[in-house]
Formats: C-alpha cells, structure tokens, sequence
C-alpha cells in the first residue's frame, strides 16, 4: 500500500462461512442491550492492534522514511477473531504482528499478498525439447533409444547441460564432464547446447502464455511465473485451468510440472518439489510447504548444506526455529543466502509481486466499407500512410505488414509483405503489395480490410547530411524489398560475414531479408579478391620450384605463365573444425602473362610429414 488515498478491503480468511456478526455496539441474545463501555473498549484495543500489525510501517520499519502511513480513515478491515488460535496452525494465518499474550511471532502475513493466486511452471526438460523440435523439423530427430546430452563449454572442458529420457536411463546426467558420460556410454550423441536461444525462446513463450491470464514473467532459465488472480473461473476453476495449461504445452512437446499458490515462492517450491498439481490456499499454505526440503526456499547451495548440517532439513524445521536465532545468524546475508526472508516471501510477509515485462507494442488499421468490392488496391494507400502516421509516432518501423480481408460469406484472406530492415515510408509499404494483391480471394466481396504491422523495430529519424539526406542504405534496402516481393524472398540473398580466417568460411550467402543492408563500408581486407569461388578448382602445374609460385599451369583447359606475384600468405587450418590431417595453405597473387590477376594455392609444403605431394588450386580472381 503505497497510496496514501487507496481504499484497501482486506479479504476474510479461508475458513468455513460463519454466522453474520452483530452490530458492534450491541450484544447478546433474543434481547438486545447496548454493549458495556469495558467490551467497547476492548474492541477497539483489539483494532487498533490489527492496524498496527497491518500498517506497512509496522511491518517493515525501514519502510517508514520513504512512505507515510495509510490514514486509519482509508482502510476498510475485516473484523478479526477474538478467538485463541488452534494449536498446530500456521503462523502465516494470524493477522497480528502479536498475541495477546505478549508473545512476538515476527512480523504480520499480509491478507492482501495471501489474496493472490500465483502458478509456477516448471520446464525442466526445455532446452532438450527444443532441440527435438528443431531436429524433428529438419528430418533428423535421433531415435527415441539413443541417449542425447547437450553440452556447454566448462573450466575443464564440455560439461553436459540436458539430457533426453534415454541418456538419464542410462545413468547420464547433467553437471557431468563430457568425456566422463562418453566412457560411461560410448554410443551418446552430443550437441551444442544454445542457453542464449533457450532464454529467448522462453521468453516468447511467456508472452504467448498470457492466453491465460495478463500477467507472466520469465522466472529463471526453466520456469514462467504467472498471477492467474480472477482468472480462474475463465477456464472452469483452479484445477480445470492448471490441466489446461498442462495438456496445451504437453501438446508442444514440453513437459511441465505447474502448482498454484498464493505467494510466487511457495508456487515455485511447490511447481519443483510438490506433489502434480499442487494447489495450495492461504489456508492450507503450510500444510503443504512444510514437509518440502530446505532447496524449495530457493537458496543456494551453500547455505543449504549449512542448514542441513545444522539439522533444518525442511521448510517446516525453518518455521519451527525461533526468529531470533536465524536473524542473528544470517543478519547480513543476501536474499540467496537468507533463509528468513525466504520463508517470508514464501508465507506471504514479505512482498515479492510479479514483474511482467510489456509486451510489443501493436499497430493496426481497418477500412470499414459501406459495401462489398472485390479489389482491397484502391483503399491500400490511406491504410499505408495511417499505419506509418501510428508507426513514426511511437518511433517504430515494420518489418513485416500483412493486408487481411474479411469477406462476407466469413471467410479470411490475407497476404503478407517483409522487409529488410525497419520502414514506415507509406509509397514504399504500397509497393510491396504490387502483383502480391491478386492472391487475394474475394469470394462474394468483402466489406472490412485491415493493415497490420506483425513485426516492428524501433526506428529513429537520423539526419546524416546538412541537405537533410540519410544515406544510411536505405535506398539498397528498398530496392531488396522489392525484389524479393516480386521474384521471392530465397531468390535474392546477399554476403554475409563470418568470424573464420578460412576464405570459403569467412562469407556466406544468406536470405537478403534476414539482415539490413547498410552503405558503402569498407573492405575489410584490399588483399582478397572480390571474386571468391565457391570451390577452389585444381590447375595442374607444368612446372614450379618448390620456394615459390609455379611458372606455368594449365587451368580451364588454357595455360598461363606467371610474370609477377606477391606471396606467400600461410593460414593454417581450424583444428577445432577441420579433420586431423588437414594440411595448411600458401597463397599467391599472381599475374599472368595475359595480365589476368588471379589468387592461388598451394595446399601443403614440400618435404612436410604427408607423402602427397602438395596441390595447387585458384580460389579466386581480381578484378
């Protein structure tokens, strides 16, 4: 409660549905008579104790500098129980900070953190799922009895991040070396694991689980948080919206384990290490956190062998503990390190919200029409210059702009346009659709056409000239648009640069519109030649001395005598690519006699540990 002038309703406990409570100046049976002053007065003890306890001052002390106190005028409470609290309840379903009987218990739960309904999803097996994806897509998915391990680069080597069911039938594991797991199982498979893609993949699943509820984060490298509150009942209540969400992404391809609760940390040890499905309420909270390891509180490793030696097994035995003893004890550690303020974020005393990033922003516009037509052209250019108007003022571009008709006989039709790189130029958004719009069927006409921009990037106005003009690529941007919209996006692809001193894998050719082109940049070597072959071609040499170039070779059926060159230039091979064997590379620029300028070389050396002698190869032309 950080606003002053919020009206706050404290919610009732989730106990069997009572009696309504009488007026509280007025007491007794069949009948009434105004209540003594002694019971008014012990009422009004009794709340101003609760508003003590429930004041975020009163919870958090150092909280009382930075905000100031809710007025008691502004709160709307709920009566508290004058009733002693049953022996073996939890502390997190008192409402004072303390009892009656002077005893302090640490600080208050709040109501209105234990009102929430918090779900943790566990996806354990993610990386490895997304890997099957992709090898399913492309053919090559291995079979269901080959043990699979993905593998990260460690200190001595790689060390296995993931494994598929049959590696961990196998008795493979994650955390083991490479090397070990390949002694232990000599027929594994290992892949390249990609951590950078999983959390970006995770990440864009989280934002497409908001078909269930608006609020969802990313929580950690195999989880997603979500604040399903009042969402519920959409879906058929809380045990219909958990098996919901199980079978929609079992139906993926990812297993999950997924809890509810209504503190973010309770849900998360419940997700990990509770039973399937675990719905826990403010009621039974304790009940089912207690007998979860000291691991669920979510502390690191050394702090939970600490604990365990000290013989705290369970977040039951934290609980029991005295407050004192664990905050003399762990008064200066970190939240990773502190089991107190674990079990605080977990019991509801300590707030711990979710923090849902937004999501990309959205940009559309409709042309609603009085009555049918069949062509969507005439109308295409004012959906352009009002989207790119909606576009340049957020200080974004499309990538991507799809044109979609709704006919009558309710059937949809759409066609989609990409770019290089991010546009809001209404003409040029026009163009792109030229010759695409006839793969639109009208059916009977259609009376609503809509303009979307399915991908935008940000994109700032730059000023690169005194004449206003940009010439950042802009123009070679366009004319890559307009090419791949009217001959298709494999048919145009341009260079791309690789970090490899290998020639033929230092450029590759890739999609033109999966990367921007930009201006005029530099070479970043004037030494290699602006032709490249593919596949370096064999010449046979008529005769050569072993110090230098040969003086005459045959190649494409011609001979060629050299008159000058410039060499060697020696690159070794990647032994961490290439097959042991591979022999390293002396190149030449030469000039013939016909003043061709090409590159060549010699692949090996004279008198090196292969009894092959070398082989020569032209790799590439000048000019």
């Amino acid at each position: 409660m950080t606003d002053a002038s919020a009206t706050c309703i404290l919610p009732f406990p989730g106990r069997p549905a009572r009696a309504a409570p009488q007026p509280a100046a007025l007491v007794g049976g069949d009948n009434l008579r105004p209540a003594a002053p002694a019971l008014l007065e012990r009422a009004a003890t009794v709340l101003d104790r609760a508003a003590t306890a429930l004041d975020p001052a009163a919870l958090h002390p150092a909280a009382s500098t930075a905000t100031e106190r809710t007025p008691m005028a502004r709160i709307i409470r709920t009566a508290p129980t004058l009733n002693a609290t049953p022996s073996g309840a939890s502390p997190v379903m008192r409402r004072g900070g303390t009892e009656a009987d002077g005893t302090d218990d640490g600080p208050a739960t709040d109501r209105v953190a234990l009102s929430r309904r918090i779900v943790s999803l566990h996806l354990a097996d993610f990386a490895m799922a997304r890997w099957l994806r992709w090898a399913t897509a492309r053919q090559d998915a291995p079979p269901d009895d080959l043990p699979v391990v993905m593998a990260v680069e460690g200190p001595h080597g790689p060390v296995v991040s993931a494994t598929n069911r049959a590696a961990t039938l196998a008795g493979l594991h994650a955390g083991a070396r490479v090397v070990d797991m390949r002694a232990l199982c000599p027929q594994v498979r290992v892949v390249r694991a990609d951590p950078d893609g999983d959390l970006e993949a995770l990440d864009k699943l989280a934002l497409w689980a908001r078909r269930w509820c608006p609020w969802t984060a990313v929580d950690g490298a195999d989880g997603i948080v979500m604040d399903t509150t009042g969402s519920d009942h959409l879906w058929g209540g809380e045990p219909a919206l958990l098996r919901e969400i199980e079978g929609t992404l079992g139906a993926l391809g990812f297993s999950v384990r997924l809890a509810m609760a209504p503190t973010h940390g309770a849900a998360w040890a419940l997700a990990r290490f509770g039973t399937v499905r675990s719905i826990a309420t403010p009621a039974t909270l304790a009940l089912l956190t207690g007998p979860l390891p000291v691991r669920a509180l979510r502390l690191d490793a050394d702090t939970v062998l600490l604990l365990q030696r000290l013989g705290l097994k369970t977040v039951g035995d934290i609980a029991a503990v005295p407050r004192p003893s664990l905050a003399r004890r762990f008064a200066q550690a970190p939240l990773p390190q502190n089991p107190l303020l674990r079990l605080d974020q977990l019991q509801g005393r300590l707030a711990e919200p979710v923090s849902a990033r937004l999501e990309p922003p959205g940009f559309a516009v409709q042309a609603r029409l009085p009555e049918p037509v069949q062509d969507p052209t005439p109308y295409l250019a004012d959906l352009c210059a009002a989207l790119c108007a909606d576009l340049a003022a957020a200080g974004h571009g499309a990538r991507r702009v799809t044109v979609t008709v709704y006919r009558t006989d309710a059937e949809v039709s759409r066609v989609t346009a990409t770019t290089a790189r991010a546009s809001r130029d209404p003409a040029h958004l026009r163009r792109l659709f030229d010759d695409r719009l006839d793969r639109i069927d009208p059916g009977y006409g259609f009376e609503l056409i809509t303009l979307d921009a399915t991908a935008t990037e940000a994109l700032h106005a730059v000023q690169s000239g005194l004449d206003g003009r940009a010439d950042d690529g802009a123009a070679l941007a366009q004319m890559v648009d307009r090419l791949s919209a009217r001959l298709g996006a494999p048919a145009v692809r341009t260079p791309n640069a690789h970090a490899s001193h290998i020639p033929e894998r230092s450029l590759a050719w890739m999609l033109a519109l999966s990367q921007a082109p930009g201006g005029h940049d530099a070479l970043p070597c004037t030494d290699r030649p602006l032709r490249l072959l593919d596949t370096p071609e064999e010449i046979h040499v008529l005769y050569a001395v072993p110090e230098g170039p040969p003086v005459q070779f045959r190649w494409r059926h011609v001979s060629h005598r050299i008159a000058r060159f410039v060499g060697p230039e020696r690159i070794a091979p990647e032994w961490w690519n290439d097959r042991p064997g591979t022999r390293l590379r002396d190149y030449y620029r030469i000039e013939d006699d016909g003043c061709r300028r090409l590159w060549i070389y010699r692949d090996g050396v004279y008198g090196d540990a292969y009894r092959e002698p070398p082989r020569w190869f032209v790799h590439g032309i000048f000019g």
